[in-house]
Formats: structure tokens, C-alpha cells, sequence
């Protein structure tokens, strides 16, 4: 009772009178029996910049249906594509409609009022005073007053509202207005971004979307495999580093590494032009993930030379993470010393394969895992480098403020990869400091560890271990965000045996599709209400040209990776999934490849493919049916239990 009074106590001090309390109580109690705010779903971004900014502008088409309920048949398909377009890339559209109107001030006015019913659509479901710190401070007040004269009642203001409207034309600021309305407009369409991991890699815009987002209004990440990699190279993980770096360099993406973070490349650069000289490298020479022809990027020799040059250093660094953790179980990594130099053949599994590539200058034979004194310097330069930036420090600390390796949120579970399983369909363990963790307990300890590498000291004794679990959750085989048996790098890169390339997924993967599997990972982390309840994952993208489905095990599972990178869109036939949750159930967006924002402004082209109802509910879902909700009510609790408190005198006002 006495922890209840001093509770009450602090609580007063914000409502310090019976009027407040009672006030915010059905304030509160409003907001509880408004409909649910929308969330959205994205995956695996891999660093394609541009169709992120296309997905969060369009909102995976969210603007458009709005659009459409708003106006119907009143506008033509073509014009509200037009309007669409508008509200996602006002400055760009801007500049071609008033290339294309004659009578560009009457076209201002109609647009306007078009923007004002839109947004006046969009911000129904939220409170006014949410509206209103949404919008823009110079602009604020007449916006509202437009947007609070429905269009029913147009006419009874009619010349009131068409003053602001010509004299907002007149004075030139029709296009400030017109861009002030779609920004808030597009805020407000969105209510919560969820981000299921892979940011990294690949493509060449990470740095740009971890600027979006950093600055973005509510979101959450889900960390992936290429992501914690990413954020292992910025505790200083050897390991991690060489790993970025060689991803960075297969796929000729050095624009995150090198405008992006200022990562110095100068010293492996050095480095390989003068130790592979002589070597053209043709293994290593880059994938593209655009139309480029190969042959036309600049300094492809170099490139090539720098990528098998870190290679070979990566492969020296994890055998001194694996000897340091025979806990990983992952020594048949350690493929080196299974050369037979002189051959030109390395032994696997007892089977002889000819290597593709027998130049290996750095490898002394008796010895193979020593690094030379030269990439021992090459190493230690790229760890100060990435240390040492400032732009890469402050986007992994958004991941670890923003993320987690999982999410459970208005019942749905949020990972990137999988919940590791035994092959019966038992939850697998992993050991951690030698105390054996599984499933919702392994997530929590290994976010607790990697934590602690981030930002511990370097003389704390766990930094190292941190930062080699970092490396572990790149690769390992009971990696959540991996979840593989092995990681095939050495063998794709030099034998010729399509066997030894294929990476067998955990267990994770094959019995994903089972009802009861998934149902049982639900309540391992925490779900009891299983009628309405998701498992929502990315990572392996799924082959909707072969026919697969996203929506597995009778709806509980949604894998929603359908290829945003390039190089995937041959595979997938598509160019990504995004998942939409309102108040009226889920919904799933296929996505075509985006090809260009003049495309998408000039021509009004949508990248939507189509969409799929994944679940709908004829009675709309409030605010009181989410985890917000359930904190709201218990606000309203605290806030009766304290007018009580008043009235009885307990506390006094």
C-alpha cells in the first residue's frame, strides 16, 4: 500500500487536480476506441536505396487506396495515379506538371482541396492534437482549417475556404503548401515501420537507408546476418571486418564502405596490386547487381585483387576464432591446411577436389593460418578505420537503440531468420560461456552479449567474446540469423563442384511449414492468442516464379522476402514482398523491380504488382486491441485509482 501511495505520489505531480486526471482519462479512453494505426512490414533492403524510398513513399500502396476511397469513380485511373505520384515525389512531380498545365494556378486549387481530402482521410484515425504536431509549423494553422471543413460542408464556407485557397495561390505559395501536405501525408499513412533485418550488402545505398531511418518517426529492426556482421566490424572484429569488406568487394558495392563510412581501402589496395601482381584474380572478379556490362567497371583488375586479397586474410582470421571457441563446432571451417599445395587439390570430407586457383603467395604450407607481417598491417589499418568512423558509430547505435534480434509485437513474433530446431522439432541449444541457451532465452543472452562488445571497454574481458559472437551470428550453424550448416565462401570460390557449394539450411527451414511447429515457437515467446497470432520472418527469399508461397503453415508463418537486391530478381520472379496491417487485417504486396523515380513521377508507374488478403476482419481492431492499447488501459487505471485517491482524501489536490 505504501509503494502504491508513492506511486500515486509521482503520478500527481503531472495531474495535479481531479479536473487533470479525469481530463486525460477520457482523453486516453478516445484514443482507445480509435481504429489501430497501420504498420509496415519490410525485408531484406540489402542496400537498395531507391525502392526503399519508393515503398515508404508509396507505402506499399497505401496512398493510393486512400486515394481511391476518397475520390472513386470521380477521377479517372490516370489521375489518380497522377495525384499518387504527387504525394510521393512532390518536388519531382511538381517540376513536370507545371511543365505540362497552361492554366497552372486554377490546376493549384483543385489540387489542393484533392491533397486536403486525401490527408483529411489519412488523419482520421488519429487524434487532433497528434495531427497537429505533425504538421508543418509555418503551415499549420491553415491546414487545419481546410481539413477540418469536410468536403460535405464545403459549401457552407464556401467563400471562407476559397480565400485561403486563392490567396495561398497568389502569394506563390501554392507548391510550398502542396509539398507541406504530402510530407505530413506520407507521415501519417504509416503509423509503425517494422524493418525484419538485412539492411547491408549488395546493393550500394545501406548508408543512405540507415540515414532514412535513423530520422524516421517509429521503427524497429530485427537484426539480419548481414547486418550484425556490419555491426561486429564497428566493436573491431577482425573476423567481421575482413567479412564486410570481401561482401563489399564481390559485389562491386563500395559506396557504403567508401562515401558512406569513409572506410581508408588505400593500404588493401597496396597491398594486393603489389602481392598478386602477376595474378588476374578472374575468380574473384565482381558480381554486378545492374545492367553494367563487368568488364566496364573502373579498375576491375584492382578490384579482383583486393577481393581475393581479403579473402585469404578472412580465411587466416576465423581460424583464430574458431580455435578460440571449440563451443562453435566449427572447425571443418578451417580448410587451408587442407591443401595439398603441391597438388593443386584439397581434401573434403575425404574426396579430393582440384582447386580452381593455386596462387596462394601469403600461405606458407607448414603454417597456414599465419598471417604475414604485410596483412597483419592490412587488418589492423581497416579495424582502425572502421572503429574509428564516426557515421558507422552512429548508425549501429540507431540498430541497438531501434533493434533487437526479435520483436513480439500486437502478437505477431518478428525475426529475421529462424528460432534454431532439432531435427525432431525440439528447440536446439547453442553454448554461451558454457551455459546452454535455446530459444527465446539463446535470443535474449545473445543480444545481452553482443551488447556488451558494443560497448564495453577494450580491457573487458567479454569484448573479444562479443566480438567474436558477432562473427558467430554471421555464420554460424545455430545462428538465428543465419541458421546454415556452414558457409560455403572457400569452395565457391575455388572449386568447380556445384556439390561442395550448396549450403544446407537447419532444421528451421524444413519444418517451418509444420502448424504446430510454429504454434509451439508462439508460445516459446510468450503468444498464447494463436487464432490471430503470426510468425513474420525474411532471409531466404522465396521463389514465387516456382510457385512457392509466402504464407506457410496455415497462415502462421509469413516469409516475406521476395527479393528486393538485383541479383535476386531472376531468382524470386518478383522484386520484394511488404506486408501491410491495419485495422482491418493484414494484407501482402508484390512488388515489380523499381526501375526510376523519373518513371514513377512521369508516368505514373506503380511497382505493385499485386496484393493478397492474408487475414480480414469485418470488425475493425481499435487502438484497445494492441499492446498499446493494453498500456493505455492500464494508464486509465493508474489515473482512477489516483482520483480515488483524491476523493478519499489519500492524496490531497
Amino acid at each position: 500500500m505504501e509503494r502504491s501511495v508513492e506511486y500515486l505520489q509521482l503520478l500527481a505531480k503531472s495531474f495535479p487536480s481531479i479536473a487533470a486526471a479525469s481530463t486525460e482519462i477520457i482523453n486516453l479512453e478516445a484514443i482507445l476506441n480509435l481504429p489501430k494505426g497501420t504498420e509496415h512490414f519490410v525485408t531484406d533492403i540489402h542496400g537498395e536505396y531507391d525502392a526503399f524510398d519508393y515503398v515508404l513513399r508509396s507505402a506499399s500502396g497505401v496512398i493510393q487506396q486512400k486515394i481511391d476511397a476518397v475520390f472513386g469513380d470521380e477521377l479517372s485511373l490516370e489521375d489518380k495515379r497522377s495525384l499518387s505520384a504527387l504525394i510521393s515525389y512532390p518536388e519531382a512531380k511538381l517540376r513536370v506538371l507545371k511543365a505540362e498545365n497552361d492554366n497552372l494556378d486554377e490546376w493549384y486549387k483543385v489540387t489542393l482541396m484533392q491533397m486536403i481530402a486525401v490527408l483529411t482521410r489519412v488523419s482520421s484515425r488519429y487524434t487532433r492534437s497528434k495531427v497537429r504536431k505533425a504538421l508543418p509549423k509555418d503551415y499549420a494553422y491553415i491546414i487545419e482549417e481546410l481539413m477540418h471543413e469536410t468536403r460535405g460542408t464545403f459549401q457552407s464556407k464556401h467563400n471562407y475556404l476559397k480565400a485561403i485557397v486563392d490567396t495561398i495561390v497568389s502569394t506563390g505559395r501554392a507548391s510550398h503548401f502542396i509539398t507541406a501536405i504530402a510530407d505530413v501525408t506520407r507521415d501519417l499513412v504509416i503509423d509503425q515501420l517494422h524493418i525484419i533485418g538485412d539492411i547491408y550488402d549488395r546493393g550500394p545505398g545501406a548508408h543512405r537507408i540507415m540515414d532514412m531511418l535513423c530520422n524516421y518517426r517509429d521503427f524497429d529492426i530485427q537484426w539480419g546476418n548481414h547486418d550484425v556482421v556490419w555491426m561486429g566490424a564497428a566493436t573491431g572484429s577482425a573476423a567481421c571486418v575482413a567479412n564486410v569488406v570481401r561482401n563489399s568487394l564481390k559485389y562491386a558495392a563500395m559506396t557504403t564502405l567508401e562515401d558512406g563510412y569513409g572506410i581508408n581501402l588505400l593500404p588493401l589496395a597496396t597491398f594486393a596490386m603489389q602481392t598478386y601482381a602477376d595474378d588476374p584474380c578472374t575468380l574473384f572478379i565482381p558480381v554486378k547487381t545492374d545492367d553494367t556490362p563487368v568488364e566496364d567497371l573502373p579498375q576491375m583488375d584492382l578490384l579482383s585483387q583486393m577481393h581475393k586479397a581479403i579473402a585469404i586474410i578472412q580465411f587466416k582470421i576465423e581460424a583464430a576464432v574458431i580455435a578460440r571457441h571449440p563451443e562453435f563446432h566449427m572447425e571443418h571451417r578451417n580448410l587451408l591446411d587442407k591443401v595439398d599445395f603441391k597438388r593443386g587439390v584439397i581434401n573434403i570430407g575425404g574426396k579430393d577436389y582440384k582447386l580452381l586457383d593455386t596462387n596462394f603467395p601469403t600461405v606458407d604450407p607448414s603454417d597456414p593460418y599465419r598471417l604475414t607481417s604485410a596483412e597483419q598491417n592490412v587488418i589492423d589499418r581497416l579495424v582502425h578505420s572502421f572503429t574509428n568512423s564516426k557515421a558507422l558509430a552512429r548508425h549501429v547505435d540507431c540498430l541497438f537503440t531501434h533493434g533487437s534480434l526479435y520483436l513480439v509485437h500486437n502478437n505477431n513474433l518478428l525475426y529475421h531468420g529462424s528460432v534454431p530446431l532439432n531435427e525432431d522439432g525440439t528447440l536446439a541449444s547453442m553454448n554461451i560461456q558454457g551455459v546452454d541457451y535455446k530459444g527465446r532465452e539463446l535470443f535474449d543472452t545473445i543480444d545481452k552479449y553482443v551488447r556488451t562488445a558494443y560497448y564495453a571497454s577494450d580491457d573487458d574481458p567479454l569484448k573479444q567474446y562479443g566480438q567474436d559472437l558477432f562473427w558467430y551470428l554471421w555464420c554460424g550453424p545455430v545462428s538465428p540469423p543465419f541458421d546454415k550448416k556452414r558457409m560455403a565462401t572457400f569452395e565457391r570460390y575455388f572449386l568447380a563442384e556445384k556439390e561442395t557449394h550448396y549450403e544446407e539450411k537447419g532444421n528451421y527451414y524444413r519444418l517451418k511449414n509444420r502448424r504446430d511447429i510454429c504454434e509451439m515457437i508462439l508460445r516459446e515467446f510468450g503468444i498464447t492468442d494463436l487464432e490471430h497470432a503470426h510468425i513474420i520472418n525474411g532471409h531466404i527469399p522465396v521463389k514465387e516464379s516456382s510457385g512457392e508461397s509466402p504464407i506457410k503453415a496455415d497462415g502462421r508463418l509469413l516469409v516475406i522476402d521476395g527479393g528486393f537486391s538485383k541479383v535476386y530478381h531472376q531468382q524470386t520472379g518478383i522484386a520484394g514482398y511488404t506486408l501491410i496491417y491495419n485495422s482491418h487485417g493484414m494484407r501482402l504486396v508484390r512488388h515489380h523491380p523499381f526501375e526510376s523515380i523519373q518513371k514513377s513521377v512521369s508516368e505514373g508507374m506503380d511497382v505493385i504488382a499485386a496484393t493478397q488478403v492474408v487475414e480480414y476482419s469485418d470488425q475493425q481492431i481499435l487502438v484497445r486491441d494492441t499492446d498499446k492499447g493494453k498500456r493505455l488501459m492500464a494508464r486509465v487505471e493508474d489515473l482512477k485509482a489516483l482520483l480515488q485517491a483524491y476523493r478519499t482524501g489519500l492524496i490531497r489536490n
